[in-house]
């Protein structure tokens, strides 16, 4: 099975066609495929190009331990970087189809940068879901390890869960992270951010990201972190987020609707045996 990689500032993701996998992927295949001892690893699939009845591609995203995702901000750039490389697309905006709705994307003429109107990040609880009546989730308060927090929640496609905090670190994000992620406030599980004002156009957070875990970047995150600071009124609608793995810029219009632009590099090109697929694991 032939595959492409890239990274986005660290958050690495294999494509398949669908030509190489014409009878799916199951979630045993890709859990074995990701994983970073038993197969190539990674942070995630890209399958595609798909057809779609409402774009030019469509694209199924899955998570490290099988299960699909909505929507993935950089999961869209690198796939956009795909396409380039592959000659399917030049430097015009085309458009793609997720589970979490339709994007347009532009890759830049050297193919290394990739700009992707990531749709409007809605607040309301039965978007995104959270439990409870309707309403915005806005400075509400979730405990978890014994400590409590106060968190917005978003959807860009995908559920977020930001948390403001003055000093967000790896470790805090890796110890509350599951639990938050798995809380019965959210029954679709959550991806979560610690998040850290630095100035009206700058953030800095950490992520813990549903179904991949402690993650250095990551799109999406992204534009649900810095659209929380839009709407707290600590940010302007220009906003660069800072991660572990880089940096990605964020502008937002008067409706939330959300730009993003960053980095996608080339890791190696392959060919994925069979034989991984063949061997007995407990993953």
């Amino acid at each position: 099975m032939k595959y492409l990689k890239y990274h986005a500032l660290g958050n690495d993701y294999i494509v398949i066609s669908p030509n190489e996998a014409p009878e799916g992927l199951t979630p045993e295949d890709i859990r074995l495929t990701c994983h970073r001892n038993y197969g190539i690893g990674s942070d995630g699939i890209l399958l595609g190009p798909m057809n779609s009845n409402t774009c030019d591609f469509g694209l199924k995203i899955f998570n490290p331990d099988g299960s699909e995702a909505e929507k993935s901000g950089n999961g869209l750039r690198i796939f956009s970087r795909a396409l380039f490389d592959l000659g399917m697309v030049s430097d015009r905006p085309f458009t793609v189809e997720t589970l979490g709705g339709g994007v347009t994307c532009t890759v830049d003429s050297e193919g290394k940068k990739v700009i992707v109107e990531m749709g409007t990040v809605g607040f309301n609880s039965t978007q995104i879901p959270v439990v409870g009546p309707a309403r915005d989730v806005i400075n509400e308060k979730i405990i978890a390890g014994g400590r409590t927090f106060s968190f917005c929640a978003a959807t860009v496609g995908n559920p977020h869960c930001v948390i403001p905090t003055d000093n967000p670190t790896s470790g805090e994000t890796m110890e509350y992270g599951p639990m938050i992620e798995t809380d019965s406030l959210f029954p679709n599980r959550i991806n979560v951010q610690f998040m850290k004002v630095i100035d009206r156009n700058n953030i800095r957070i950490e992520i813990w990201e549903r179904g991949a875990g402690y993650t250095l970047a990551s799109g999406s995150s992204s534009t649900a972190a810095a659209a929380v600071a839009l709407k707290l009124g600590l940010c302007d609608r220009d906003i660069v987020v800072h991660m572990q793995g880089g940096s990605i810029q964020l502008s937002f219009d008067n409706g939330f609707a959300a730009t993003m632009t960053g980095p996608v590099t080339r890791v190696c090109e392959g060919i994925i045996s069979n034989e991984i697929f063949k061997t007995t694991s407990n993953l």
